[in-house]
């Protein structure tokens, strides 16, 4: 069997060659290549699906509940502010540098290390991992196309920099685009019904208007109105306002309820860009809510989106490295990040009984 401390300098040396291959969203095919390899040279038997791949732990067997290790290998593309190369691991004063290197390098190559050691150890649940594609674009080439492949998921641990504490709900995202209607007409006159004035009071409906079920760690749907546009001339009244509503529900809404209520309120036209980024959420409740908080975990609630809003199934969002760092020039792990990471992982998942 392989220690903690073998697989953690195992998971490092993953992360520097996942850094150093370009693997941006929906060009993933290289790292995917490199994670099947690494997962049959732990003696697993990977899968694969377009540039997801994904092995069992062992046998399922079907009284058992099923647990998923997810994170993605897939990256943003790299900035020009780069003062160092994104695609060579650089490692200075217990930091490593490179593009993905905290998110989701570490957590990936983290939950991978944890996946291998739980499956040489009997669980009381089957086990699966997953490195999955194109999270940052909410790609439909991700794990929309994988989990249809894949047995039942009682619960998942979705690998995000969170600090390794634990996210147990996690907003979604609606883009709304309103059209409010009038009807055209000579400004000097005052002709016509503006349209800007009856967008105003959809608007001022948005700003105020509160949903009725408030969420413990995520709080009450925000909604924003972000963009405004109409008119053509100064003289000629408006017969059309468009303006763009972002949405970000909790848990206790789907997507197509919170458009649905919203319709029956406002006059304009509501349309949705998209239904499929859900919120998502878990019981405090939950086993491993309460292990987590037993162990001294923070819980909390999420403002930004993973892989979470494609699964229909118990989750939480967890991992090493700093959300702050996501995104940015000059990315990096700390390398203790990662070790401390996979020790939490395993103390939180080791035996754990889910119900």
């Amino acid at each position: 069997m392989n220690t903690i401390e073998e697989l953690t300098e195992q998971a490092i040396e993953l992360l520097k060659k996942l850094i150093s291959i370009q693997s941006y969203s929906g060009e993933e095919d290289k790292t995917a290549d490199l994670l099947s390899n690494v997962l049959e040279e732990f003696g697993f038997n990977p899968e694969q699906k377009g540039n997801n791949v994904w092995a069992y732990g062992g046998d399922i067997n079907p009284d058992k509940p099923t647990l998923l290790l997810n994170s993605h290998h897939d990256t943003v593309k790299a900035s020009q502010k780069w003062t160092k190369d994104p695609f060579t691991p650089t490692l200075e004063d217990g930091k490593l540098f490179g593009l993905g290197s905290n998110d989701a390098g570490g957590p990936l190559v983290s939950l991978l290390a944890t996946f291998v050691y739980l499956s040489e150890r009997e669980q009381p649940y089957n086990l699966v991992f997953l490195a999955s594609a194109e999270e940052e674009t909410s790609g439909k080439k991700g794990v929309p196309i994988v989990l249809p492949e894949m047995v039942d998921i009682d619960l998942a641990v979705v690998g995000e920099p969170t600090s390794m504490d634990l996210a147990a709900a996690e907003r979604g995202l609606v883009v709304l685009d309103c059209i409010s209607h009038g009807k055209s007409g000579h400004a000097a006159r005052g002709e016509g019904e503006n349209a800007i004035y009856k967008a105003m009071k959809d608007i001022e409906w948005f700003r105020n208007f509160e949903f009725e079920k408030v969420s413990e760690v995520l709080g009450a749907i925000n909604m924003t109105v972000t963009i405004i546009e109409a008119g053509t001339l100064h003289n000629v009244v408006p017969d059309e306002c468009r303006f763009v509503v972002d949405v970000r529900p909790n848990e206790f809404y789907s997507n197509e309820e919170v458009v649905e209520s919203i319709r029956q309120y406002v006059d304009c036209e509501v349309k949705p860009r998209s239904l499929n980024l859900n919120a998502s959420g878990i019981s405090l409740d939950h086993p491993v809510v309460k292990k987590a908080e037993s162990l001294g975990i923070r819980t909390y609630g999420s403002k930004t989106m993973s892989d979470q809003v494609h699964m229909p199934f118990d989750s939480i969002k967890m991992g090493p490295g700093n959300t702050h760092r996501s995104h940015t020039e000059d990315e990096f792990i700390y390398l203790d990040e990662i070790r401390e990471g996979i020790k939490t992982y395993v103390k939180l998942l080791d035996g754990l009984e889910i119900e």
